[in-house]
């Protein structure tokens, strides 16, 4: 302690030693006022770091690339059944689609609650199928709807809307945030059935007719809460078969310009979040399958119609992706590579792929499908932006912030 005011003192006299001398050299002048600024008011010596800002990006980053890649997939969970939507959790998949003829438990959203308990953030955007007439995965409890093209031929838009909007806050109440409807598709011809995919499920032949009403049903949806996914782009109005089945073809390139296309045009300019891809062929554009052609994600999709939103695959157990030459796991990372930011599988409900719904059989295909993309991934197959640009677009739809 003495040693210590020693050594102050000592510095004090030398520092006022210096300061007189200073003076006398400049013949009394004053000394400079950088000399006399008090200690606090010095520069300071170190420079504070200061930390980057936490965005998802950045929290991606250090992901391992299967986890990045299992966000990219959306697992089929048949007739609500829990243990399937907790391993689809547990895997990382970004979403889970409710399939099959049974009817939700009244309190699905506690259930859900329960199977994502414990589960890594983000839990997976559960969603449906529910647009009207004999395609409702959720009803009851959510109540019922004419088909599409019934509620166009007895509806005001304003009425659809309105509907829509009801049923989005039944499903969102339910804990399912995501409903796979409209059906944007231009279609007069009877249907739904194995050689027509549409039917009744298309609110009109008429292309102005069936954007106007595709539009009302999507602004219902998002006022609810709920998410809107519309589909099948670029339009299977006309579509020479049904692709759960095997290989068919839209109609051309240069028909759709003026029909199938023009509900997409008027669903992105009224602020679409969310688009599904079919997945039959487009003459005059892509013999491929539309749900793994870059011409029609990247090109049509993306660039022509501006749309930078949520990218969904039609299932890709479909038959018209066996009949082109892809297994599942091909199928998915030629999805990826082509633009799509999410993965449909295990949804046409065939005896075959039914079987294959058990929570050990999608959890195998789950890891099988995020190992192809992660390894498509490392070799450079599939360019490591594509991966970022996927998962950004599915937390984005989501409102999944992860910092």
């Amino acid at each position: 302690m003495r040693l210590g005011r020693f050594v102050r003192a000592a510095t004090v006299s030398v520092l006022l030693a210096g300061v007189s001398s200073a003076a006398g050299c400049s013949g009394g002048a004053r000394p400079s006022p950088r000399s006399v600024l008090p200690a606090s008011t010095l520069p300071p010596t170190t420079t504070a770091t200061t930390r980057p800002a936490c965005t998802n990006a950045s929290v991606l980053a250090g992901w391992s690339l299967q986890r990045r890649a299992s966000l990219l997939l959306v697992a089929p969970v048949l007739d609500f059944d829990m243990a399937t939507a907790h391993v689809a959790a547990s895997d990382g998949a970004g979403g889970i689609l409710f399939l099959g003829p049974a009817s939700p438990p009244s309190d699905l959203a506690s259930r859900l609650r329960s199977a994502f308990d414990g589960i890594a953030a983000p839990e997976p955007i559960a969603m449906a199928d529910q647009e009207g007439g004999g395609i409702e995965r959720l009803t009851p409890p959510v109540p019922s709807m004419p088909w599409p093209r019934t509620m166009a031929a007895t509806m005001s838009t304003q009425q659809v809307q309105q509907l829509a909007a009801a049923t989005g806050a039944a499903m969102v109440a339910l804990g399912v945030k995501m409903d796979l409807a409209p059906v944007a598709d231009v279609d007069a011809g009877p249907g739904p059935s194995a050689s027509n995919p549409d039917g009744r499920r298309s609110f009109s032949g008429d292309p102005a007719t069936a954007s106007s009403y595709t539009v009302a049903f999507i602004k219902g949806l998002i006022q609810s809460g709920a998410i809107p996914v519309v589909k099948h782009f670029p339009g299977l109005g006309g579509a020479t078969g049904n692709t759960d089945n095997g290989p068919a073809s839209t109609q051309s390139l240069s028909s759709l310009q003026s029909s199938g296309l023009v509900p997409f045009r008027a669903a992105v300019a009224a602020g679409a979040t969310a688009v599904m891809i079919a997945n039959a062929a487009v003459p005059g554009l892509t013999s491929l399958p539309a749900s793994l052609s870059s011409s029609v994600i990247t090109g049509l999709l993306r660039q022509q119609l501006g749309f930078n939103g949520l990218i969904l695959t039609d299932s890709l157990s479909a038959g018209a992706i066996s009949a082109a030459g892809y297994d599942l796991e091909h199928a998915a990372v030629a999805a990826v590579g082509a633009g799509a930011d999410m993965v449909l599988f295990g949804s046409t409900l065939t005896p075959a792929q039914t079987a294959l719904l058990s929570p050990a059989g999608v959890d195998a295909n789950l890891r099988g499908i995020a190992g192809a993309i992660a390894t498509a991934v490392s070799t450079g197959e599939l360019p490591s932006s594509r991966l970022d640009s996927a998962d950004e677009h599915v937390l984005d739809a989501g409102h999944v912030s992860l910092c």
